[in-house]
This record gives C-alpha cells, structure tokens and sequence, in this order.
C-alpha cells in the first residue's frame, strides 16, 4: 500500500533482536556489549525539500511528501512505531585497528516494507550527535549531502550495486567545517540526506565483536543476518562468508568498469551485502590513471583506483579473520580468499571483453590486449569514459575523430601507439556492438558537475541540479539534450578544490 513515509509503520528488527544502549544519551562513550544506542534526531530550524528520488520513493511504496514527510526526513519529527538508532562497529581504518567507531553522524530510524515485502532500513545522514560522534558534531553540509544523494542515484542507474538516496533537505542551520583539512574552517550550509538499504551492516560490526570477544554476540548477529537479509539460504558461516566475497567481487568489477573511485575503502566502509556505502571523497576516473585517489588524506594512495580490487582482498581478510573464532572449519575461510584474486582475474577479463566487445580466444592474449590499452590510455592520458565511446564510435564509422576529444594531451604525440593497439585489437574477433553500448555509459557524474551543482545550489540556483537528476537516469543513451554534459574535465577543474582532490569531510 503506498501512502506518506509520515504515516508508515516502522519495524525495527535490528533493534529488538539485539542488546543496545537506552539511555538515549548522546555523550560520546564506549558502549561495550552493545550493538548499537538508541538516538533520537536532533531538530533543525528549517527544513526545506531540495531532492526526492521518484526510484526509491516509488520502490518503498512512498507518495509525493508532504509537510510531515519533510519534517521527518529533517529529523524533527520520529513516529510511535520508531527506534532511531545508531549503531556500533568498528573498523581498519587506512589499514590501522580503529576500533570502536560506529554511526557518528546517522541514525537509522527503523525498517519499511515495501509494497513485495521486502524490507529497507531509512537512515538520516547528518541528524544530530550519535554517542559515536567522538569529537564531530553529527551534522552535514550540503556539499557533501548532494554529493552523496546524487552519487547514489547516479550509481543506481549505472546498474552498480548501492545504497539508494529517498531526500536531501536543507536545515536552514549553518556548519562549521574545514574542507579541505587546512586550517581554514568556515561555515557552510547544512543539510540532511536520507539513505535506504536492505542493510546498512558493515564488515566493522563484526570485526568489534570479535575485537572485544563477545563471540556470542557475533554468532548471534551472523545467523541473524543471515535469516534477515539472506532468506536463511546458508547454513555456515563458510558459504554465506563466501557469498559476500563474491557480491565484494562483483561490485569492485562493476567500479572498475565505469572508472568508479571511493576514495575510502576502510573495512568500515564496505557493506556486507556488496553495496556500495558511504560516499565521502570519491571520484568518477577523468584521464586514466591507475594511481589516482581524490583523496587529500591518503598520502600513500592505498585506495587508488587501480588498488581497489587488492584492497578489498585485504579487507575481506579482515572479516575473515573476526569470522575465525566462531566458524568450525575456519580453514574453508582461507580457500575462498586463495581464489579470490584467480576470480578477481576472470570476471575482470570477462568485463573488459564486453567493454571492447570482443571475444577471448585462446589462441590470442586477451590479457595482453587489455595490459597494452592500459598503457596507452595512461601514458597519453586517455578520458576513461570518452576513450570507450570513441571505440564504439570508430568500430561503428572507422573515424578516429572521437579519440581527439577524448585526450588530455595532443593526439599527434599518441596516433601512432593508437593505431598499433587498433590494429591488435582488430585481431579478436567482435563479438557485438550492444555489449559495448550497455558497458560503456555515454555520462558519467563527474566531479565538476556536482562543484557547479553545489555552486549554483548555494547562490539559490538550482538549474543544473535539476538538468543532473535528469540525465543520470540514462547514462547509457543520453539524448541531445545533455550531451553538453558528456565531455571530458575542463582545464579550470584541474586545480579547483571539488573537482579533482577532496577531503573526507567532502
């Protein structure tokens, strides 16, 4: 039955299933031997509605909001059938034991069922301190809010798995912040985001668990996973870690299909449903670069686009290592993350040949194809995604005009590279243009285009914003109506802060 979010009944599962803290106190503190502490929201001055998603509105069954739904989805208003919570876990953070973290700045409000049946959590990004907040003061600015509302709707219409955007609000309230950690903090406007999944559980709920060995706790929480979120279709822990392994799998193959970089892959922020979660600093690849990470804060480039699949090895091998202590044949954990690299291998093999729409044949090197056109795109400094609708382009015309708009350098210094690898590409044989067309979007969300959406939103504009709802809903046939938007980053953009390198705060 659809009706207002205002008027829904609220589950909430999570919350009586399992031991949390409430007292309802927002004082930043340890909370061992509890899964999560119940928070209410605090409430902003003046809510306003800036951004609904038709998709996931339409998906929980929810009609047009009116002045309570936007009350609720600012946090002023909670409903009788909520527990609002925020939940604890912990987590590798760059690579170092943070332990305990947990929802700083979210609060999950509890559970919809949508119209099959399914269940979505609703969570409010940037509602007011959590008692995880640490030393933050659990708001949002509206920068980083629609960076993350229409990253989430851009990546669900690229067919990559995601957590869904319903809202983004402004608060009509200011927040204080230092974008770029250099010491010059200012305020900025507020806004508050709301976000859905089936789960928001991450692989740092269990990693805390075990950390403090509160084994049973983990157990508990496995199984109930398992029964909630996985149609009790495991009867192990072996087999459902191993299905997360391959949803891991699948969504790192699909970010490296269409040049996705999230710029902070800590085990806090990866989803055990394959999802992807939390969008802070992260960027869509301009030119190609394997070494490139938006982040300002990740001096080592650990989670540079082309350590992404490593890195998820590594963090699965963080969940694996907290799953130990309660699995029986913990040795079975160590065979699915011995092949993990060998599946990684293949199903990325499999993904670019769809890319190039070519065949891999075991008489030709398909992986030498692929080393040799990622040498190219790097050294020539190659648009990732204008380098692939140019192959489509020429494949369909033999033109090679399109690989001129798709350089950031001059095309006389890389046409003769170009057209050896050509000519070796030619060798395989096609397999069809439509493999090629529904791999390789024609847009992609880049970061320019959300500085200027956030630019104008700020000065009261909103034209772009609304022009950028519009054209992520098709990124693979884009209408003449927006093909402004498909080209590559302006040299402006190169030095802007937003556009090219973010902070965490972002």
């Amino acid at each position: 039955m659809t009706g207002p979010i205002s008027v829904k009944k609220f589950h909430n599962s999570f919350v009586n299933s399992f031991d949390g803290d409430d007292s309802y106190d927002s004082t930043p503190r340890q909370t061992p031997n509890k899964l999560y502490a119940l928070t209410d929201p605090t409430a902003v001055k003046s809510p306003q509605l800036i951004c609904w998603s038709e998709f996931t509105s339409q998906r929980l069954g929810l009609t047009q909001p009116n002045r309570d739904d936007i009350q609720l989805l600012a946090g002023n208003l909670t409903t009788s059938s909520m527990s609002p919570y925020a939940a604890c876990y912990g987590g590798h953070q760059f690579g170092h034991w943070a332990s305990q973290l947990g929802d700083g700045r979210a609060i999950t409000l509890g559970e919809l069922k949508d119209p099959r049946g399914k269940s979505w959590e609703i969570q409010l990004k940037g509602a007011g301190k959590t008692a995880y907040s640490r030393h933050a003061d659990g708001r949002a600015v509206l920068r980083s809010s629609l960076r993350e509302y229409l990253m989430s709707e851009a990546m669900n219409f690229l067919g990559i798995p995601t957590t869904l955007a319903l809202s983004m609000v402004t608060t009509g309230e200011d927040v204080i912040r230092d974008m770029l950690y250099d010491g010059n903090p200012k305020p900025e406007p507020g806004a508050i985001t709301s976000r859905v999944a089936p789960s928001f559980l991450r692989f740092g709920n269990f990693q805390l668990l075990s950390a403090r060995t509160e084994f049973e706790s983990l157990e508990k929480l496995c199984f109930w996973s398992i029964e909630n979120h996985f149609k009790n279709q495991f009867s192990n822990i072996s087999d459902w870690f191993e299905y997360i392994s391959q949803k891991t799998l699948e969504m790192i193959i699909h970010w490296t299909r269409v040049g996705f970089v999230h710029g902070v892959m800590n085990t806090d922020n990866m989803s055990i449903l394959g999802l992807t979660i939390d969008y802070g600093p992260f960027s869509m690849l301009d030119e190609f670069n394997t070494n490139f990470t938006p982040n300002t804060t990740d001096n080592l480039k650990r989670y540079a686009f082309g350590r992404q699949p490593s890195i998820s090895l590594w963090n699965l091998q963080q969940l694996a290592m907290a799953l130990k202590p309660i699995t029986q044949n913990s040795h079975q954990l160590d065979d699915i993350l011995e092949n993990y690299t060998h599946r990684m291998r293949s199903s990325y093999n499999e993904m670019m040949s769809k890319k190039l729409g070519v065949r891999i044949q075991e008489n030709h090197s398909f992986e030498f194809l692929i080393t040799q056109l990622n040498t190219l795109l790097e050294k020539y400094h190659f648009d990732y995604t204008l380098f692939f609708q140019a192959l489509i382009h020429w494949r369909l015309s033999s033109e090679m005009i399109l690989f001129t708009d798709a350089l950031y350098s001059e095309y006389k210094t890389a046409e003769k590279d170009l057209l050896n690898w050509l000519k070796l590409y030619q060798s395989f044989e096609f397999i069809d243009i439509g493999f090629m067309k529904v791999s390789n979007p024609q847009f992609i969300l880049r970061n320019y285009h959300l500085h200027q959406a956030i630019t104008e939103l700020e000065n009261g504009e909103d034209h772009l914003l609304r022009k950028l709802e519009k054209v992520i809903k098709a990124p693979y046939k884009v209408t003449d109506e927006f093909t402004e938007l498909c080209v590559k980053k302006p040299d402006w953009a190169f030095n802007t802060p937003g556009c090219s390198q973010l902070s965490c705060s972002s």
